[in-house]
């Protein structure tokens, strides 16, 4: 049986005082909300805080404000359930609803949060063992070892960004709030993640994720595409997100399927350490009508641009054809019926 190793359990009342824990403990210290994710990483001694900060209860992070036409912001210790059963984001942002609904199972769902998936330790084969099983292959780059099992070659750890969330968020554009001692910090989601297994995040150690800003709907419209292996549930080994804004000054059919592109963003996620956002494929579609033949299009960009690793479940040739077809589902969900 793995168990927890011996921490402080603290549980603080406003973010003030959260930030201010962090801050004097140092390093050593570390957030929770939910803990699906950081009690496991902890049970196979991945992660080893001393002292754990529970913002689970902090009122300003569990709540969601505004709406499509200005905006919305949702406090990032939401559970993934609440999340998908609130009536704003199901109205207006419905690729976030149901791409959470693809995350776990109903039990996982009411204690993780949608912070918790946002900020997702990066995953790989080799990492996600307990420690008996990382030491005999004598560990690996991103804990407690000096090389990449998954490229031996590389100096860089390539464990995968396994959320569901993270490329929906980059897709349609929303910001992070996080807070520190030092202030405020806003972040676009596409600048906050980085390509290393590792150090995968643009995020200091005592800086708290306190809420998600979505952008105005603005008749755009986005969807979520995921492959595992598991139906019930199951990280991701790919997902793709899709969104498209129609140039409705063209509009002369009334919103027929002719009506053309005049932005569009599809992100990869599940098969690189941070998501990738393939703008060759988005160019395929700007400007032309998103009919089968510019589908097509974007969908043989984002096959070009997938490079999965053989760091995660399925053989990752296949994985990288599947680029294909879930970019051409994803996209046809989008057209204007």
């Amino acid at each position: 049986m793995m168990r927890l190793p011996k921490f402080t359990y603290r549980t603080p009342r406003t973010i003030a005082e959260a930030v201010k824990i962090v801050a004097d403990n140092g390093p050593a210290a570390q957030f929770v909300a939910g803990g699906t994710d950081l009690y496991p990483n902890m049970k196979r001694r991945q992660q080893m805080p001393k002292t754990v900060i529970s913002v689970m209860r902090l009122p300003e992070l569990n709540q969601v404000s505004g709406g499509g036409p200005s905006g919305a912001v949702i406090g990032a210790s939401m559970t993934l359930t609440d999340v998908i059963e609130n009536s704003i984001i199901k109205r207006d942002y419905p690729v976030i609803a149901s791409a959470a609904r693809t995350i776990s199972t109903p039990i996982l769902s009411n204690m993780g949060t949608i912070g918790g998936n946002l900020l997702l330790d990066t995953r790989c084969n080799y990492y996600d063992q307990n420690y008996e099983w990382r030491k005999a292959i004598n560990f690996c780059l991103k804990k407690d070892g000096d090389v990449c099992w998954v490229a031996p070659g590389s100096s860089k750890c390539w464990a995968v960004q396994s959320s569901d969330l993270v490329p929906v968020m980059v897709a349609i554009g929303a910001k992070f709030r996080f807070v520190s001692t030092a202030g405020d910090r806003m972040v676009e989601a596409r600048e906050f993640y980085k390509d290393d297994g590792i150090d995968y995040m643009n995020k200091r150690a005592d800086e708290l994720l306190v809420d998600i800003h979505l952008p105005p709907t603005n008749g755009w419209r986005a969807s979520y595409q995921k492959l595992r292996r598991r139906g019930a549930f199951d990280f991701p080994v790919l997902g793709v997100a899709t969104y498209v804004k129609y140039d409705e000054s063209n509009n002369a059919a009334g919103g027929a399927p002719a009506l053309p592109v005049k932005d569009a963003r599809i992100v990869l996620g599940g098969i690189a350490p941070s998501p990738i956002q393939v703008n060759e494929a988005a160019q395929k579609l700007i400007g032309n009508p998103l009919d089968d033949d510019h589908i097509q299009a974007a969908a043989e960009a984002a096959y070009i641009k997938a490079r999965p690793l053989d760091n995660t479940d399925f053989v990752y040739q296949w994985r990288k054809q599947m680029a294909r077809q879930y970019t051409i589902r994803a996209l046809e969900a989008l057209r204007v019926e």
